[in-house]
């Protein structure tokens, strides 16, 4: 008996240090209320003024307010193929406008999303966790098969899963997201709910949206009604971050607006969406609202207005244009900052992939 006791006591200290010492393996030492955001942008296209007012922009001001992780969604990105030689560069250069408008890897993990293996390593275990219900309520898959029948993939049909995997993979407690992202954001809340059930473990914490200013939906130079988009065929539909003072100057100018001037309320931009859009970019890069630059500019012309519009776009995006040529100079130095990154980001998955694993029984 007293033998038994001993090795029983023995054992009983064993396994609590053994369990002190997989709790710090496996990651569960982790500040529980530190904000952790995450977000990133697809590297298709250019990125335009709505991609630097409605994300980029807030990202630099969330920079020290928690643990900030960006990517470069190139794995979101191949769910339509892209050719690879213009991927491979479109990733560098939507990096290098991350850093040219402000990110800055001190403060924040700056990454790309293919080199770190881990998202698609969490995608299919939350895979098996999420019924197919669920996934054919989400309307973006709809949305771009519609009437193209060659998109119909199980890597479109799926991606909300490796966006949840994106998110869950940090334990990202906060997501910058516009209204038209919001149903992606609940599938994630809904998928680590029901990991978490089927486990009886509080692996997943369930992300908060963080909803953006009016300055978030930027919409169409051409159509006051659409969001402005890479995608747009017409280029003078939106304002790239890489256009020069002339280019901009240009397709301020042949903006379409309304013949009646600005009104002295918000009120009066009901029913006018070009002229509440101008509006609205103008407030997002003066740092105020629509009401406080109609107080100030009520009853002036379109064409004086968009002047004024095109100079304050100039001062802001002129630099970050001479940053990003900068940058793109010396690849080198872009692509040391994101392998880097990509070893930081990696440092946090891994302990997240240690505890799922342990928690699912997976053997190693």
């Amino acid at each position: 008996m007293p033998f038994f006791g001993t090795v029983g006591q023995g054992l009983v200290g064993f396994r609590s240090r053994f369990s002190m010492l997989k709790e710090r393996i496996i990651g569960r030492t982790r500040e529980p209320n530190m904000r952790r955001i995450l977000s990133g942008m697809q590297p298709t296209g250019f990125l335009h003024l709505g991609n630097y007012l409605g994300a980029l922009k807030s990202w630099v001001a969330m920079q020290g307010t928690g643990a900030c992780f960006y990517a470069v969604m190139d794995l979101n990105a191949i769910t339509i193929p892209q050719p690879p030689d213009e991927l491979r560069r479109a990733t560098r250069r939507t990096a290098a406008l991350y850093l040219a408008a402000g990110v800055d890897p001190a403060k924040s993990t700056l990454f790309v999303q293919s080199a770190v293996p881990d998202h698609t390593a969490l995608t299919w275990i939350l895979a098996t966790q999420t019924p197919l219900g669920w996934l054919n309520r989400m309307t973006q898959y709809k949305d771009k098969t519609a009437g193209h029948r060659d998109r119909e993939r199980l890597g479109l049909f799926a991606y909300p899963v490796l966006m949840a995997a994106d998110i869950l993979v940090y334990k990202a407690t906060h997501v910058p997201v516009g209204e038209d992202q919001k149903q992606h954001l609940e599938l994630t809340r809904d998928i680590a709910g029901a990991f978490n059930r089927a486990f009886s473990r509080e692996v997943f914490p369930l992300p908060e949206p963080m909803i953006q200013t009016e300055a978030a939906r930027i919409m169409s130079l051409r159509d006051g009604t659409k969001k402005m988009s890479k995608s747009d065929t017409s280029d003078y539909a939106r304002i790239n971050l890489t256009d020069d003072a002339d280019t901009i100057a240009l397709k301020i100018r042949k903006a379409k607006t309304d013949a009646d001037p600005l009104p002295g309320e918000v009120k009066g931009l009901e029913g006018r969406p070009e002229a509440d859009n101008l509006v609205t970019i103008y407030a997002a890069l003066a740092g105020t609202t629509r009401a406080e630059v109609l107080r100030t500019r009520a009853g002036t012309s379109f064409s004086t207005f968009k002047k004024d519009l095109t100079d304050l776009l100039v001062v802001h995006l002129g630099p970050l244009t001479a940053r990003l040529n900068e940058l793109e100079s010396d690849p080198a130095q872009i692509d040391s900052i994101l392998h880097a990154g990509a070893e930081k980001a990696r440092e946090e998955t891994q302990k997240t992939m240690r505890e799922v694993r342990d928690v699912i029984g997976l053997y190693g």
